[in-house]
């Protein structure tokens, strides 16, 4: 018995060190061989709707980020996903359109690998839920006003949604603060770098 123990012990052992090798080290061995672009690299082209967010709020874009720039919409980018995380928006929301259940016709083109390959989808933040729609196709989907208005108060815009409100995005004019314009940047920057055909380029490819 104590033979059939160790030697049951033993394949475990081996068991584990192979999984952690295949799954573990395999694939960060795999990956870091990758070239993986900056934010400053796929903040270039800058969106419309960051350049709109300008116009939309001159005072508190100004006082922020300054003017419209690929520095300034890194930082905003940057920012913006940063909110996104710590509000945990990925709990409700995912980043992956999968090929499954006609997604497309629901959320857009089919996600791609190169679309990932950056830092700002670093970690991924896929999903596993859909309280909310997925967002990896949101740029241009709403206005930014729109994005205001629901972070403020979801159901003035959406009377079934039962996202919270952020009220901390705001100031005491209930204008977007840094944070709110930054995520308001960082959900028009998602697909951004589809065009109106469909087609995927990776982002900092000057798809849009």
């Amino acid at each position: 018995m104590e033979r059939f123990g160790a030697s049951f012990l033993v394949a475990a052992a081996v068991t584990f060190l192979l999984g952690f090798f295949l799954q573990g080290v395999m694939p960060v061995i795999t990956l870091s061989t990758l070239a993986t672009k900056t934010v400053e690299e796929v903040a270039d082209p800058i969106t419309p709707h960051f350049s709109q967010l300008a116009s939309d709020y001159p005072e508190e874009f100004q006082r922020y980020f300054g003017e419209v720039s690929v520095a300034s919409h890194a930082k905003a980018l940057r920012i913006g996903r940063d909110a996104y995380i710590a509000e945990a928006c990925f709990h409700c929301h995912s980043q992956f359109v999968r090929p499954v259940s006609n997604e497309d016709l629901r959320f857009g083109p089919v996600s791609k690998p190169e679309e990932y390959q950056n830092h700002m989808n670093l970690p991924h933040l896929f999903g596993t839920r859909r309280v909310g729609p997925d967002l990896i196709r949101e740029a241009g989907v709403h206005s930014n006003d729109w994005h205001a208005a629901h972070l403020y108060a979801p159901r003035n815009v959406a009377p079934y949604s039962v996202m919270p409100s952020y009220p901390w995005f705001f100031d005491e004019n209930k204008k977007p603060n840094e944070k709110g314009l930054a995520l308001i940047a960082y959900l028009q920057w998602l697909g951004s770098w589809v065009d109106e055909n469909g087609t995927i380029t990776a982002p900092g490819s000057g798809g849009m």
